[in-house]
């Protein structure tokens, strides 16, 4: 007679990771869906020829995958008629393409001269306290990554920050926390 056995406790939440990593994995190298290829027929729509619209092609991927995978980088090169070397030029270039996973949401904080002597530090210690990372890595839940970024273009509201589309200009180490928990939940 053949036992069931349960999976608990530890076990089962190291397996539901497992298939979480399964999951995204999968997710990451599948072919282009059907709607990306539809909003990237859109953007080449609007451009004289299809190589025109491959920043734009590589953000409807990381929009719905979070980053631009290899396997999503030959995709898009496949569907523009592009070869896999000058897709991942453009995806290495541009700093907002992300060629590597990163959490839910992603804080660009601004480390230009303007940012930097208006206490840009202090905002760093707090996040990199507040969250127990440093620049280029993810919170352990995979809420947070936290990546430096040249400008955000507000110097005059200096030190900034911006979270997904959302920018905080003005910030100050006190407003961090009820920040970071609109995002946390």
């Amino acid at each position: 007679m053949h036992e069931t056995k349960y999976i608990t406790g530890k076990k089962q939440a190291d397996h539901l990771k497992e298939m979480d990593i399964i999951r995204e994995h999968i997710a990451h190298n599948a072919p282009l869906s059907e709607k990306e290829k539809h909003e990237i027929d859109h953007e080449v729509s609007l451009v004289p020829f299809k190589k025109a619209a491959v920043i734009e092609a590589l953000k409807i991927v990381q929009k719905y995958r979070r980053w631009v995978s290899d396997e999503s980088v030959e995709a898009v090169a496949q569907y523009l008629e592009m070869s896999a070397a000058e897709v991942d030029s453009v995806a290495t270039f541009y700093n907002l393409i992300y060629r590597k996973p990163v959490g839910k949401h992603v804080i660009l904080l601004c480390d230009s001269i303007s940012c930097y002597v208006m206490g840009y530090g202090k905002i760093y210690q707090a996040l990199q306290k507040q969250l127990n990372v440093q620049f280029g890595q993810t919170t352990k839940d995979n809420v947070f990554t936290l990546l430096p970024n040249v400008c955000l273009g507000c110097c005059d509201h200096a030190p900034a920050m911006m979270i997904d589309e959302d920018l905080y200009e003005d910030v100050k180490e006190d407003q961090l926390l009820e920040i970071l928990k609109k995002y946390s939940q």
